[in-house]
């Protein structure tokens, strides 16, 4: 009994050690690889229907599957990042050129005296909104510009992503079997396990992220047709303002609505408040609502917060590692009170 002890006691010692240094291994691209467990799922109904299309041939299948999000989401990323990264140069550099005498900061100043109508004190904010602009500009050229300074990393880190996605979409049904074979739970609950957690990656990308993705493009679209400049930066901007409950890309439209009312163009301020009220309004009225009820219902609060969290805690990746590991928590949650109703314990 104490030899069985003492063997038990070595091998869970020698197994924590192993994963200890297997995880310092893997640690440079756990990130990588979540990104490819999430877009492997996401794109699943897309693989399912390539497979069928090449008649179960699975490695085939894989790599047209890996091909198609190659084309479609990650040069498209990498051009708009870039684009981005430009305008918000530009605007970065003006402010810091014309430091407190920016014709933005003056244009400020005259249109709240405009508004307020409130004499003789003069209200001067010209310092705050400089810092303001220089501040926000700052964390999007620091996190861009990272990706940019470190071309050789981003290479290898997008060459395995890829090839993760390869064989999470030939060999991701192997995968989840060995998975469920050494998991202590019984198989019934890894299955509702690996069904909660599908249904939640779904729910937060195409619930959450797909709908303020969505949303940014209609808002760049709509200032570009109405001549507000630098339409893809603030595009990108409204992305991560849709996913503020109840508020939305009303931060960023209803800013470029003013801008356009004190230019003078009052064409295109009647045409960008319908733009912002049809195009993008109807993009959350009708399509989240849709989108949530195929998956995990998370309270908007609640993800808004997981991705301030996770920016705040693992950078830009943590845009879906946060939401994704609340959404891992609520999954884990219901799965402990599945076992408890049903344990006699």
């Amino acid at each position: 009994m104490k030899q069985q002890k003492l063997e038990l006691f070595f091998l869970f010692a020698l197994l924590f050690a192993i994963l200890a240094i297997t995880f310092f291994i893997f640690k440079p691209f756990i990130y990588v690889l979540i990104l490819a467990i999430v877009f492997s799922t996401v794109f699943s109904p897309v693989h399912k229907r390539i497979l069928k299309l090449t008649k179960d041939r699975n490695g085939l299948s894989a790599i047209i599957s890996t091909a198609f999000i190659l084309l479609v989401v990650i040069i498209p990323l990498f051009f708009l990042s870039t684009q981005i990264f430009q305008e918000a140069t530009k605007i970065y550099t003006y402010v810091v050129e014309n430091g407190n005498t920016t014709n933005l900061s003056e244009w400020v100043d005259k249109s709240i005296q405009k508004i307020t109508k409130m004499s003789p004190v003069k209200i001067d904010i010209s310092n705050d909104i400089d810092l303001y602009v220089k501040q926000g500009l700052d964390w999007v050229l620091q996190n861009l510009g990272v990706l940019f300074k470190n071309i050789a990393n981003l290479v290898v880190s997008i060459f395995i992503f890829l090839l993760a996605l390869y064989y999470l979409f030939k060999d991701g049904e192997k995968l989840k079997s060995a998975v469920i074979r050494i998991s202590p739970f019984q198989d019934v609950h890894d299955e509702n396990i690996f069904k909660k957690l599908k249904s939640a990656i779904n729910s937060v990308i195409t619930g959450s992220f797909l709908v303020a993705i969505l949303q940014g493009i209609s808002t760049a679209v709509g200032f570009m047709i109405f001549g507000v400049p630098n339409a893809v930066l603030w595009g990108s901007v409204a992305v991560f303002a849709a996913l503020i409950p109840n508020i939305g890309t009303s931060l960023v439209v209803v800013p470029a609505i003013i801008y356009l009312y004190f230019t003078g163009d009052l064409l295109s301020v009647i045409g960008l408040t319908v733009w912002g009220i049809i195009a993008v309004g109807l993009i959350d009225n009708f399509l989240r609502p849709k989108f949530a009820q195929k998956g995990m219902m998370i309270h908007p609060f609640l993800i808004l917060l997981s991705i301030i969290g996770g920016i705040s805690f693992f950078g830009p990746v943590g845009l879906l590692i946060g939401p994704l590991s609340l959404s891992m928590l609520f999954v884990l949650l219901e799965i402990y009170a599945t076992i408890s109703k049903t344990s006699n314990y």
